[in-house]
């Protein structure tokens, strides 16, 4: 019988070392992959056709000299901690994610299997260097260039759909119960909390409910971590908070972000009148015209009779003669009792079923509309609405001109505009806050003006899971019952 030798044959020799190096780099993809912290992308998409024809390392150490940002995937674990949050899927049709920062020469790893300034390098080395290059990992550094939105992309606008979720939660909870107040309070509560864990250094500019006393993010409060980049926001944690306490549909909680300076401060006025249409009706309309002017317009603009347009109106006595010139003029009218931020984000909306939106609303609304309005590509047109001599006096010594019309970019300027909103109530743009056994289900929107995106997200919140996983750790270390449901 012919004794068997465990000695490897040459061909296994070079082969075992090959088959070792791909395991290694498919369990380093397997660590990889799952961080929120790194974009895996293959060398060809970096390289261009010189790497990917030239078929080794030499190839692959050209791509690197290019990008010396990138690193092979096998020095992941050390840089993770370095990166931004970047999903690659969440990356836009348009953008580079090549724009790496060449300041810094790229340095091999001290150890690293077939670096060749490596003790370590041999030929085995060499052909894992091969295959673990084949996977790479684009690194930004986690400090931003300038501190502008810019520099923060879209990761910004999903972070800010907790906080409008959180507070939207929060309000949900006073649902029907009377007390409008109550309702504002703890939605107030909720998103300051929320927000003061978002990574940004924030200052509030449009703080809603002065106006009517009720519990507000002040004018010029500073939210966030207080690291950058810098913004200014405009909220409104309920919009509608008389639908609220009536249990009536339409109040949504929302959030406008964009660069410093860009948000229209309306200082003394609290009021304004307001005309938003649809992204069809762009430049056909004028607030300075008649209401029966402008919906005839509006109708040539969608292509439709007059008959068939629907303008929005806030349900006021202020409002009697708007009503009566569009009902005369052919349009049909929905009254709404409150919200018109969600009515006029429903304008842009072509599944809405309104057309237009008319009349006198406040002016923090209308600033943080015309957020929503830029990123969905309608238009807002609207003039201060003073309701006395001493408030116009006001607004002039603040350098304001109630007569001046202000548009889409005088209200929210800027590049870099973020804007969320989550439904409380059912309402025409989104539903509402459903509780269940689990905990509960929210439905916001996400959009961005750079890119135009409009994200709709539901999202099951499953606290109550969580609160009973506690709850059996606590009674099996203490036997006792605390923390219960």
């Amino acid at each position: 019988m012919r004794a068997t030798s465990t000695a490897l044959t040459p061909h296994r020799a070079a082969v075992d070392p090959l088959r070792r190096a791909d395991h290694r780099a498919a369990r380093l993809r397997r660590v990889v992959a799952p961080a929120p912290r790194v974009v895996a992308k293959s060398l060809e998409s970096f390289g261009g056709s010189n790497a990917a024809s030239s078929g080794g390392s030499l190839g692959r150490r050209n791509a690197r000299r290019a990008h010396p940002k990138i690193v092979p995937i096998s020095n992941a674990r050390r840089t993770v901690a370095k990166n931004v949050v970047l999903q690659d899927n969440d990356v836009e049709d348009g953008e580079d994610l090549t724009a790496l920062d060449a300041n810094k020469p790229y340095t091999p790893p001290h150890a690293l299997p077939g670096d060749p300034n490596s003790p370590t390098h041999d030929k085995f080395s060499r052909h894992h260097q091969d295959l673990v290059s084949n996977h790479i990992v684009h690194q930004i550094s986690a400090e931003p260039s300038t501190g502008t939105l810019a520099s923060c992309n879209r990761n910004l606008a999903l972070e800010m759909v907790r906080v409008t979720e959180s507070a939207a939660v929060a309000a949900a909870r006073w649902l029907g119960k009377g007390d409008k107040m109550a309702a504002d309070g703890a939605a107030v509560r909720a998103m300051r909390q929320a927000l003061m864990h978002v990574d940004f250094s924030g200052r509030v500019v449009i703080g809603e409910g002065e106006k009517d006393d009720a519990p507000m993010l002040h004018n010029g409060e500073l939210v966030g971590t207080g690291v950058e980049p810098v913004a200014e926001i405009a909220v409104d944690p309920i919009d509608g908070t008389t639908l609220v306490a009536g249990g009536r549909n339409g109040a949504v909680s929302v959030i406008a972000i964009a660069e410093r300076g860009a948000l229209f401060d309306p200082g003394p006025a609290f009021y304004m009148d307001k005309l938003v249409v649809g992204p069809a009706a762009v430049g056909h309309v004028d607030i300075t015209r008649s209401p029966t002017v402008n919906v005839h317009a509006i109708a040539r603009a969608l292509n439709k009779p007059v008959s068939e347009v629907t303008c929005v109106v806030l349900d006021r006595d202020r409002h009697v003669g708007l009503v009566e010139e569009l009902r005369m003029a052919g349009a049909r009218i929905k009254l709404i009792s409150d919200g018109d931020v969600e009515a006029a984000i429903a304008v842009c909306d072509p599944e809405s079923g309104v057309d237009a939106l008319f009349g006198i609303g406040g002016t923090p609304e209308g600033v943080i509309a015309a957020a929503a309005i830029r990123c969905m590509g309608g238009e807002i047109q609207g003039q201060l609405w003073v309701r006395s001599p001493e408030e116009a006096a006001a607004c002039r010594a603040a350098g304001m001109d109630p007569m001046r019309v202000l548009r889409t970019n005088d209200l929210c300027g800027g590049e870099e505009v973020f804007f969320t909103v989550t439904g409380i109530s059912d309402g025409d743009l989104l539903d509402g806050v459903n509780f269940h056994d689990f905990g509960a289900t929210t439905h916001s929107y996400i959009m961005r003006a750079p890119s135009g995106t409009i994200r709709y997200m539901k999202t099951y919140h499953r606290w109550k899971d969580r609160m009973a996983q506690t709850n059996k750790l606590q009674d099996s270390l203490t036997g006792g019952g605390a923390f219960q449901l």
